[in-house]
């Protein structure tokens, strides 16, 4: 497994593992299932790990606390605080520094650690300047509680203030061939600022796998029914978008779901995208797509289908497109 760097000082795998699906929004996932996929990952040599105290209301925490207890000394752990609604729209981010001091106090006493390696905003709160909110996690960084301070979705402003009051060490936002926003703004702020990028769903919430052939095949619970991106003829327009995402796929002899994760990490080599997946098996096929090589011909037939906008529908329900930090 090869290393990055992310910001000024933290070294991760250059594939992490998204952990937010083992006990949230895509159904419900066998415990024993859920740690096999994280010992895999162990054993594929990721020590990336990426949860958040809003997935399953901090048992998603407890899970990857307890699945990797014994382990600190080899990993590196990023959480979130922040609450972010995904099906509940009176939920609102919340960024208030007496909400980081009580919301890290949880999040260590579940990781079952003395120190959080990455702490991530989860959602910029509107309400509250972002020199606040950073000023108090900078905080918890002079206290030992944490070592890198991190933003979830933030726009290339809020970053810029942000990182003018304590330095961020990384910037999480959702980044695939069917989602590209960041590409305009906030990519070069990253890279003029020295600041690292996690792409986060680089495979398009299962999407860009070419394994969901339809809205029935998801559990009642998974949120990806309410997703506009998989309704109806937004469906069906993004599934005829695959097509050379499959051709790419059998002319480099990879899986489409290894295209689509390879194309992020060209586009970005100096990023960390952490897939989520709750399989073993799906981990293999991961860390695997680092070995794919796409060529100026591939990455030009990805493009012209891919080009930002391409997708139908927006990748977040409107309650939740309103809180995005744009």
């Amino acid at each position: 497994m090869q290393d990055r760097v992310l910001g000024e000082g933290l070294v991760v795998s250059a594939v992490g593992l998204g952990c937010m699906g083992m006990t949230f929004g895509y159904g419900t996932v066998a415990r024993e299932r859920a740690v096999a996929t994280i010992e895999r990952a162990l054993e594929r040599g990721i020590t990336f790990f990426d949860t958040s105290d809003h997935y399953g209301s901090g048992t998603n925490e407890s899970l990857v606390g307890e699945a990797l207890a014994g382990r600190w000394g080899e990993v590196r752990i990023a959480t979130k605080f922040g609450s972010m609604p995904v099906l509940d729209p009176g939920r609102v981010p919340d960024g208030r520094p007496e909400q980081v001091r009580l919301a890290v106090e949880g999040s260590l006493r579940r990781l079952g650690v003395d120190t959080i390696d990455l702490y991530y905003l989860h959602r910029v709160d509107p309400l509250v300047p972002i020199e606040e909110t950073v000023g108090a996690m900078a905080e918890l960084v002079v206290q030992g509680k944490i070592r890198h301070l991190g933003l979830s979705e933030a726009s290339a402003e809020t970053t810029r203030r942000a990182h003018a009051t304590h330095p961020i060490t990384a910037v999480q936002s959702e980044y695939s061939l069917w989602s590209r926003d960041v590409e305009a703004e906030v990519l070069p702020t990253l890279w003029e600022l020295g600041i690292g990028f996690v792409p986060y769903s680089p495979l398009g919430r299962g999407f860009l796998t070419d394994a969901i052939t339809s809205v029935e095949q998801l559990a009642a619970d998974d949120f990806r029914r309410v997703s506009p991106r998989f309704q109806g003829d937004n469906f069906l327009h993004n599934r005829r978008l695959l097509d050379p995402l499959r051709s790419v796929a059998t002319r480099v002899g990879a899986t489409p779901a290894q295209v689509a994760l390879a194309w992020v990490m060209t586009m970005c080599p100096a990023a960390v995208p952490i897939p989520g997946t709750t399989r073993p098996e799906r981990v293999d096929e991961n860390v695997n797509a680092l070995r794919v090589k796409l060529s100026d011909a591939d990455l030009a037939d990805l493009d012209s289908t891919f080009p930002p906008g391409a997708s139908a529908g927006t990748r977040w329900p409107e309650h939740m497109m309103g809180l995005l930090n744009g």
